[in-house]
């Protein structure tokens, strides 16, 4: 398929004209616009052009899914035609930013802090699968696991364990590096300051409440506990806060002659008593408050939990706020050596990839466009990428979107009820169950089924009685 010049004006006059686009930039797939008023759009004459698989708004921007290969030359032919400039990622972020509230801002920052370590975190979570199924008893043999039977296999799997713990060992130092960029300081610093609070010097938090005595600082008669934030999220974020502002407040005021002998060593000296003493032991507490309130949910009244988180999962992904979690799965890792929430994340997106299937199957023949969208979005979402499924159709036709919530829900009770848990987080979607502790995987499963069906079902049942006819 080409990119017709026709198909881009069509597009920029649906979406308010030239002067409605403030800036714009694009991704693989789609055009990130920031509009002066996103009420101009009209999305269904919008979504009818031959070019558009979708679009759907977050975080400030409006975003027109293309299509890969495509993107590009649709983007040249709108700033041909606009006069806009070509603007990088982060101006179209910068100008996004200004159309968000307070709430939608702190969000958009965990999103920007916890995104770009992803990548590390899933591969760590896929190893730890491999490493899972290695040395799981009772997956191949009865009591014994693969490296018990072969035994020559016992140190590859050591090695592969050691890869796939080392992101989660030295998690704070990957926050630091990401955290501290965001706000505005040397990445360097970040992953420095990360590092520090995991030092081996420390006592390990996982050892904390088995240890006999805590070892101390003396700080001229003021003690301080000598403990390391292994696995610990909200330390680091606020640690990486005050060395990003006293680093940039620094390195305006001092002489560019002496700025390597003086901004760095201050900035760190000043951050690392600050976390020792104040940010850490305070934020240790309130993560271990927050993390304590979500298993006492899950541990007491497990169904609502599981209905609420897996009912509304798909909700919260429209408004971003689903980034907020990535937090507390962390968190849940780290402290209770596994997440009871991605493994209801992972339904989640099966359910979305489920309605948009049974959209393909419902779809008139004529409507091609329809079809392949649902059918290739589909396959997206079981892969764990739900954005296209949501956007380009479950949301566009409402009900195919609330059958996949209905059934997310049901399946979020079942894992909630059964305490189904992931050891990491990991890939979402059909390889999710690679995340997932063994002896969960027989509950995992069944709840797959049921977000395979019930949305399916659904949908397809929902579509004879549905007003809003797929053509």
């Amino acid at each position: 398929m080409s990119v017709k010049r026709e198909d881009v004006l069509e597009i920029i006059e649906a979406i308010g004209g030239k002067d409605n686009i403030r800036t714009a930039t694009h991704c693989v797939t789609r055009l990130r616009l920031v509009l002066n008023d996103e009420k101009k759009v009209d999305k269904e004459r919008l979504e009818a052009i031959d070019l558009v698989k979708g679009s759907f708004s977050s975080n400030g921007q409006f975003q027109v899914v293309i299509g890969q290969g495509l993107v590009n030359k649709a983007y040249q032919i709108l700033a041909e035609e606009t006069g806009i400039e070509h603007a990088s990622k982060q101006d179209v972020k910068d100008a996004a930013t200004q159309n968000l509230n307070p709430l939608q801002r702190a969000i958009k920052v965990l999103a920007d802090i916890f995104i770009p370590i992803l990548p590390a975190i899933v591969t760590a979570g896929l190893l730890m699968g491999l490493n899972n199924i290695l040395t799981g008893p009772g997956i191949f043999y009865d009591e014994k696991s693969v490296i018990d039977v072969h035994k020559q296999w016992a140190d590859f799997a050591s090695i592969i364990n050691l890869i796939a713990n080392t992101a989660f060992v030295f998690l704070p130092g990957l926050i630091g590096w990401s955290a501290v960029k965001r706000f505005g300081g040397s990445p360097l610093l970040g992953i420095v300051l990360g590092l520090m609070l995991v030092h081996p010097d420390l006592l390990n938090a996982w050892s904390y409440a088995s240890a006999e005595k805590i070892p101390t600082w003396n700080l001229f008669g003021f003690e301080v506990d000598k403990i390391g934030y292994q696995g610990q999220v909200l330390p680091i974020l606020f640690a990486s806060y005050l060395l990003a502002k006293i680093e940039m407040f620094l390195d305006k005021r001092v002489h560019d002659s002496i700025k390597l002998l003086v901004v760095a060593p201050v900035a760190l000296l000043i951050t690392g008593f600050a976390a020792f003493v104040l940010i850490g032991p305070v934020t240790f507490f309130i993560g271990n408050m927050l993390t304590d309130s979500v298993v006492w949910v899950f541990d007491h009244v497990s169904w609502l939990g599981g209905l609420l988180y897996g009912g509304l999962y798909a909700v919260m992904v429209i408004t971003g706020m689903h980034h907020t979690f990535l937090a507390v799965d962390l968190q849940l890792v780290g402290s209770e050596g596994g997440t009871f929430l991605w493994p209801i994340l992972a339904l989640s997106n099966i359910a979305q990839g489920s309605a948009a299937l049974a959209m393909m199957v419902v779809a008139k023949k004529e409507n091609e466009k329809l079809r392949g969208l649902a059918g290739t979005s589909a396959i997206s979402a079981y892969l764990g990428i739900t954005e296209p499924a949501m956007f380009g159709v479950n949301l566009r036709y409402r009900y195919p979107f609330i059958s996949a919530l209905i059934g997310s829900a049901i399946g979020g009770v079942l894992l909630a009820m059964t305490g189904t848990k992931a050891f990491s987080i990991g890939v979402g979607g059909l390889p999710g169950f690679l995340s997932i502790i063994p002896e969960y995987w027989l509950p995992f499963f069944i709840g797959m089924g049921i977000c395979i069906v019930v949305p399916f079902v659904l949908t397809i049942v929902w579509s004879k009685f549905s007003k809003n006819e797929v053509v």
